[in-house]
């Protein structure tokens, strides 16, 4: 199919997908409608009702003062009428819509959290801000503004057409013969201010990504000294994303413009021509006021109309984005029928049977790779860069899935358990503990209130973050910021240890989690290990290989194969790939010593 028939297709799947959400509130929409008709209504027969009062009274040479006040009065009420029922037609769509949407945004970050971890590898993290953020932004301004807009003035454009050929049919003729002029200036300006629109968007949604991606690595610029630099690269997208807006703006003025000058001259020939007609008696004075007040009120919702194209577009775009991602399906996905494995009976043996995977066809990265670990096992890997660790972890927690081959626990494929079961019955700590926003209690049970605070201050102790939790002002409701900053890495790291006590898991793995902490903050966290990995089977990834040196058994890989096995003392007396990494490690190890000491 080519590219243009599909992007038909996807923008038609995301309308009926956008529609089906706003089904639910099929009421208030109805509502809206009878509103904005009354609100039109009574907005609109004002200019009629003076025309009585001239025509029917002072004209006449009535001067029925009692009929003139109550015109006024009716003119007051139409007044009243017509603010309260625009109120009212405001805020039951703005509750439809801020409804819809917030369903919308849910429905999307539930959606995404559910996505496998290849769909983060290869989709900034800044973009699926963007979607979460402007584009659910786009579509509330859909119902917002360009509903009401169609509704609204689509209806004042039939009402006041209908009330012009009421007054006099000759006279809206000849208005009428504006309109093809009004949609040749609406068609010839539509296509400029779609273009500047997008790419007033675009740059919007580089800058927003751009911030997002350098948010999230400051420590890493400040680290390398590179705020001038990104400076000077958030500015340049500034720029872009300044002029962008200064050619939307000044478009916008120019069509708005136009249309006032068209307007004007529309009001010109109305007098001349209505002015004729009543210097000849062909009709009355105040038909002309009439004329003259609803032609200049004819060009008011054309250019709204108009205007709200722009808009349509870019809720089109969002829209088509956001089914996007609701059409993109896990790559991991539970079984129909999963086994159902209770914690308690789970004892925790692992067995690779012949695993191949790789992130690129024809680029594998583990290798015919079996392994058995039994329960209870502490199990050390250890391999330069690259060597297939960390995805190895990934394949048992089924971040990604085998390509071949199959990865049991306790006989069962972890292909058949689902996976939220699967993530109950393994423990993972990495290199870079994630903690949340909130206090230290709801970072420990994972927000789940079922857990109570008896269960995680006992946890805290076992592992050893009592102590330091004791320090803070607040204690275990301290409130920590964004990735608990204010907190030391080993800190961080004891917290992680705790979850671990907490949510009792199976199996425990460890990956990197010692890599970056001080020989005092790692003798902390080893006692936490000890506490943490009793009656569990361990896997603990290493970079130091002081972490694994007591471990029952380490397997060292290379170019994703299992190239030694063994004890620490075993792995020593082959001399060979694991020795060397010993000796490297060791070195890297005096470095770090001598480089304190002449600190």
């Amino acid at each position: 199919m080519p590219n243009n028939a599909r992007s038909q297709v996807g923008k038609r799947t995301a309308l009926r997908s956008l529609l089906a959400y706003g089904k639910p509130h099929r009421r208030q929409f109805a509502l809206v409608f009878l509103l904005a008709l009354l609100a039109v209504a009574a907005d609109l027969l004002q200019p009629y009702l003076v025309k009585v009062a001239i025509d029917d009274n002072i004209m006449a040479g009535k001067n029925d003062y009692r009929m003139l006040l109550i015109i006024c009065g009716v003119y007051l009420l139409l007044s009243v009428l017509g603010f309260v029922f625009s109120y009212l037609m405001n805020n039951v769509l703005q509750y439809a819509s801020q409804s819809i949407i917030a369903r919308i945004r849910k429905d999307l970050f539930r959606h995404i959290t559910r996505l496998s971890i290849s769909y983060f590898d290869r989709t900034p993290s800044g973009s699926l801000i963007t979607h979460v953020s402007s584009d659910t932004e786009s579509l509330n301004q859909f119902f917002s503004q360009v509903l009401l807009s169609l509704m609204r003035d689509g209806m004042t454009l039939i009402f006041i057409v209908a009330v012009m050929f009421h007054l006099d049919a000759e006279l809206t003729l000849y208005c009428l013969i504006l309109i093809p002029l009004l949609f040749l200036i609406a068609i010839g300006f539509r296509r400029h201010m779609r273009k500047t629109y997008q790419n007033t968007r675009t740059a919007l949604s580089r800058l927003i990504a751009f911030a997002a991606e350098n948010l999230a690595g400051m420590s890493l610029i400040q680290a390398f000294h590179q705020e001038k630099e990104q400076k000077s690269r958030f500015s340049d997208r500034n720029r872009a994303y300044f002029g962008a807006n200064l050619k939307e703006v000044s478009t916008n003025v120019l069509f708005n413009r136009s249309f006032d000058i068209l307007g004007g001259l529309a009001v010109a020939f109305v007098t001349w021509l209505g002015g004729n007609a009543v210097f000849h008696g062909n009709i009355e004075f105040g038909v002309m006021y009439a004329f003259i007040t609803y032609i200049r009120l004819f060009f008011q919702p054309i250019s709204t109309i108009t205007q709200q194209w722009n808009t349509l577009q870019s809720a089109t775009v969002s829209a088509n984005r956001i089914w996007s991602i609701f059409s993109t399906e896990p790559e991991v996905r539970d079984a129909a029928k999963p086994v159902d494995m209770e914690s308690q009976a789970v004892q925790g043996r692992i067995e690779f049977n012949r695993v191949q995977f790789y992130y690129k066809e024809g680029q594998p990265v583990i290798h015919d790779l079996s392994l058995r670990i039994e329960p209870g096992e502490m199990i050390g890997v250890v391999g330069a860069t690259g060597a297939g660790k960390s995805t190895l972890i990934g394949l048992l927690c089924r971040f990604y899935d085998v390509r071949q081959g199959s990865i049991t626990l306790d006989g069962t494929d972890v292909r058949a358990i689902d996976q939220e079961r699967l993530n109950r019955l393994i423990g993972l700590v990495q290199q870079e503990p994630y903690l949340y926003s909130g206090s230290i209690v709801d970072n420990v049970r994972m927000f789940d209130e079922s857990i109570s605070r008896e269960e995680v201050a006992r946890a805290c102790r076992l592992v050893g973050a009592d102590e330091l939790i004791g320090k803070l002002k607040d204690g275990y409701d301290t409130r920590l910021s964004e990735r608990g900053s204010g907190l030391s890495a080993g800190e961080r790291q004891l917290i992680s240890f705790a979850r671990i006590i907490v949510f009792q898991p199976k199996i425990l793995i460890l990956d990197e989690a010692t890599a970056n902490l001080d020989s005092h903050t790692e003798q902390l966290v080893q006692n936490a290990l000890r506490v943490v990995s009793e009656h569990r089977t361990t896997i603990v990834i290493a970079h130091r290989l002081s972490t694994i040196m007591h471990a029952d058994r380490i397997i060292v890989m290379r170019g994703g194969r299992i190239v030694e096995e063994g004890t620490h003392a075993r792995l020593l007396e082959l001399r060979g790939y694991y020795e060397e990494l010993v000796r490297h490690s060791q070195g890297s190890a005096a470095g770090e010593r001598k480089g304190r000491e002449l600190g």
